[in-house]
């Protein structure tokens, strides 16, 4: 599913970019979840191939042009977030509590509050 001719669109700053001029179109789920892959790649702990797929998950979240167009209202993320999905349930014993309190940090200070309930799903797929 996260072919690696993905890995080419990913970039930190193509990442922030997008995290930053999208992040309430897409929505507190897709932002999580790339900010975990995101902090997750990061670590030194992780092995450069979890990195590779973590990197191809965020190229595909990055590349304008992907299966439905992310400016679509409602829909236009779905498959972002389904890719997202995908690749935490695989790395997911990568994630450590400090990763997703980063990454429920950088979510607070772009959303405000965040209900923990609201991101239940992805804490799910995070084993």
């Amino acid at each position: 599913m996260t072919d690696q001719k993905y890995c080419k669109y990913f970039s930190k700053q193509s990442l922030w970019e997008k995290l930053k001029e999208q992040a309430k179109n897409a929505g507190m789920k897709v932002v999580y979840a790339a900010l975990v892959l995101y902090y997750t790649m990061e670590s030194p702990h992780v092995k450069t191939k979890t990195k590779f797929s973590i990197a191809a998950a965020l190229g595909y979240f990055i590349l304008p042009a992907d299966a439905i167009f992310d400016l679509t209202p409602i829909i236009g993320y779905s498959d972002d977030l389904g890719v997202l999905l995908f690749v935490l349930a695989q790395i997911g014993q990568n994630v450590t509590p400090e990763i997703k309190e980063k990454a429920r940090a950088k979510l607070t200070e772009w959303f405000g509050t965040v209900e923990p309930d609201a991101l239940k799903e992805i804490e799910e797929k995070i084993l």
